[in-house]
């Protein structure tokens, strides 16, 4: 079946000369060697969708496209040039938009990512994933993948019909990296806009720009130039192999809630959450994770029965302090983690256990 006729839109034909053209543009700069198939890395390509496999009907439209329009066979095609970096394969775990990943599915991905890195006939992971939630699965694999075999998660911000689409080079990036030694035991890495970035560190900025994912305060740990992989930092936090989160028997995880903080909020949504069941609650506090009078006794109420509260921030980078009174509460602070990273780590955590002093060893460690 001819790509044309499995996107179905008229203007297909230019979206293909685009991705040729990043073929013929870049043919003179290769550094790649001329390898034998026996003589490449062998990397597996596991897709959940997302922007990267978006297709709109106009070449315009970087906003209102479908996500997960595309599967990883029709993506991978599109990318001749990875057949230079390795021996590709690709696997459709979901074809969704990243607002959608679950519980359920980040466990089968981690699950699969493990079972595939076991085996010596693959070298690297690569993840496609919307955008919108990246971050946080890069995380939670960044805590249970258990090898140092690379792990890179890449997405995009325009679909693949776009007039200057981003996800053709940023998935020839992300297999680049995936294929190098350079990359192992580093932790899950994120990569878009030829930076390399940490999964304990990388956070979406900006709602659109292409430029969005950043590493605000600790910085990118690589970045791709001259189709070169560069590295000059490395994440000091615990990751994959260091890390004693094993999520192999587990089929759910604890629900963890997030509560942002405003101005003149309540503790209803405290008791609404206790209610329902949760295990955890993450508050998007103000300023150094500040919760109101009113938030404060809903959370201390929370905790005596039996929710494990953890003090987050939503200003967007910094860390919460650990304070006294936290003690006297019973609190965690997620160290520098945002509201929905700091979310990963609880429920992981409460798979360990309910005592929030060993809790936050976790939140101080990784």
């Amino acid at each position: 079946m001819e790509l044309k006729k499995i996107l179905g839109i008229t203007f297909l034909s230019g979206v293909i000369l685009f991705y040729g053209s990043l073929s013929s543009v870049n043919a003179s700069k290769m550094t790649v060697k001329n390898l034998t198939k026996n003589d490449l890395p062998n990397v597996k390509i596991l897709a959940t969708g997302g922007t990267i496999a978006g297709s709109s009907q106009s070449s315009t439209d970087t906003t209102g496209y479908e996500s997960g329009a595309l599967d990883i066979k029709t993506i991978i095609k599109a990318v001749p040039e990875l057949k230079k970096l390795a021996n590709v394969s690709g696997e459709q775990i979901v074809n969704i938009g990243s607002q959608n990943i679950n519980n359920s599915i980040l466990l089968k991905l981690a699950k699969r990512i493990n079972t595939l890195l076991a085996s010596k006939d693959v070298d690297g992971i690569v993840v496609t994933h919307g955008s919108d939630t990246l971050e946080e699965t890069a995380y939670f694999l960044d805590l249970v993948v258990k090898s140092e075999k690379p792990v890179v998660v890449v997405g995009s911000m325009r679909p693949a019909t776009a007039i200057s689409a981003d996800g053709p080079l940023n998935l020839y990036n992300a297999v680049k990296v995936a294929s190098t030694k350079e990359a192992r035991n580093k932790g899950v890495l994120v990569t878009l806009n030829d930076r390399i970035g940490a999964a304990r560190y990388i956070t979406k900025t900006h709602t659109t720009a292409a430029d969005t994912f950043k590493s605000p305060e600790q910085g990118y740990v690589g970045e791709i130039a001259g189709d070169k992989v560069l590295f000059y930092n490395e994440p000091t936090r615990k990751h994959t192999t260091q890390s004693v989160f094993d999520v192999s028997k587990f089929d759910k995880l604890p629900q963890v809630d997030i509560i942002y903080g405003y101005q003149n909020d309540s503790r209803y949504f405290y008791d609404t959450s206790v209610k329902a069941g949760v295990k955890g609650i993450i508050v998007a506090g103000a300023g150094n994770g500040l919760l109101s009078d009113a938030a404060l006794a809903g959370a201390r109420d929370a905790v005596k029965k039996g929710v494990v509260i953890t003090r987050s921030s939503r200003v967007g980078s910094g860390v919460v302090t650990h304070e006294e009174s936290d003690d006297k509460d019973k609190f965690v602070t997620s160290d520098s983690l945002n509201p929905q990273k700091a979310r990963i780590l609880l429920m992981l955590a409460l798979t360990k256990t309910k005592d929030p002093k060993k809790i936050q060893e976790y939140f101080n460690e990784y």
